[in-house]
């Protein structure tokens, strides 16, 4: 059994072999999922299209397990889901899973089947299957990382750089961004714990620190009221919600990040700057969550937020990627399939 959490190949196929292939992506829509499956597509520089499915009554209830609702027709003409099929789809979340199975059943070599988390329906599911690093899923098909995939690479990263809204260029530095998560299945949020954060962004104000605030879908108004009040007397832009969301500028530009702890996406993309990163743990936490933290901390990516800051630390560490990983495997098996089937595949 291949260790996939290790370099499959020391020689992985370039990254262009796919580059300009179509592409499918499928998912419930699901913010999250479709920032995954986008980091992976982006990496491959597939051609892709996006492909939303909501099943509903019992093949909803089925999945993962069951068939596609037949009202999909798939594989038929006139389906979103027809010939010609792409060179390669990816899935993520349950209700796609009975779609990327069907798929790499009437497809066959032709298309290279990607599941990112765990299907929970077997390792057959699809070619290659990607899990985090923390979830217990392997085998020969399994690839494993720390972080998400996500599409901050160091160039787009650069790039955001280079192109700062003026509104941030004049915050003073340390800028701090600070990248709100909230309440979920793990972690609670007490009013003590919003204090205590509160507590240590009133320390980081009285050090000269400026700030670039973003809530997510799922922040509580009393965790932003909290940050608000907390940053008052600092620089600081605090995203209301309203236009497009300074989230990326805010990584780019920031000299020192600070996350909740609630959010796998969320924290891995900060670790892909390579800058220092602070996490804050409210109440609550699971085995999952505290593997996954001790991972970005052994790595030297992050430390735990401090509840009152002495001094402003600095550190640096390898930025973590975790798309351009899993576009290399892919590339790799990709091309090895191709080569092995030399005048079946085009």
């Amino acid at each position: 059994m291949t260790d996939m959490t290790q370099p499959f190949s020391q020689s992985p196929a370039p990254a262009s072999s796919l580059a300009g292939r179509k592409g499918w992506i499928i998912t419930d829509g699901k913010a999250g999922m479709v920032v995954q499956a986008k980091g992976v597509a982006d990496a491959l520089g597939l051609d892709y299209v996006m492909k939303d499915v909501d099943p509903s009554g019992i093949w909803r209830i089925l999945a993962p397990w069951g068939p596609v609702d037949p009202a999909a027709k798939l594989g038929q003409p006139g389906s979103v889901f027809a010939p010609p099929w792409p060179a390669v789809a990816i899935a993520t979340g349950r209700a796609s899973i009975p779609y990327i199975r069907a798929i790499k059943k009437l497809a066959g070599p032709q298309t290279y089947t990607v599941v990112l988390q765990d299907p929970k329906s077997g390792p057959g599911t699809a070619d290659l299957i990607w899990v985090p690093q923390h979830d217990k899923r392997r085998g020969p098909n399994v690839l494993a990382t720390l972080t998400s995939p996500h599409s901050f690479t160091p160039a787009r990263l650069k790039q955001l750089a280079d192109e700062l809204p003026d509104e941030i260029k004049v915050l003073p530095s340390p800028r701090v961004a600070v990248v709100l998560g909230g309440k979920n299945g793990v972690y609670k949020f007490t009013e003590d714990d919003d204090a205590r954060f509160a507590a240590s962004l009133r320390s980081l104000s009285a050090l000269g620190a400026s700030f670039l605030i973003t809530p997510s879908r799922r922040t509580h108004q009393r965790l932003i009221a909290a940050a608000e009040d907390a940053t008052r007397d600092a620089p600081c832009i605090l995203w209301t919600g309203e236009g497009a969301n300074p989230y990326p500028h805010f990584l780019a530009a920031a000299d020192i990040l600070i996350v909740t702890a609630d959010s796998v996406n969320m924290c891995g993309e900060a670790c892909a700057t390579g800058k220092p990163v602070y996490i804050f743990t409210p109440s609550g936490g699971s085995a999952k969550f505290a593997r996954f933290h001790q991972g970005l901390a052994e790595h030297g990516a992050t430390r735990p937020l401090p509840t009152v800051f002495e001094n402003l630390e600095n550190w640096t560490y390898e930025p973590l990627d975790s798309a351009a990983r899993i576009a290399g495997e892919i590339n790799h098996r990709y091309a090895k399939r191709k080569q092995m089937l030399s005048g079946i595949m085009s």
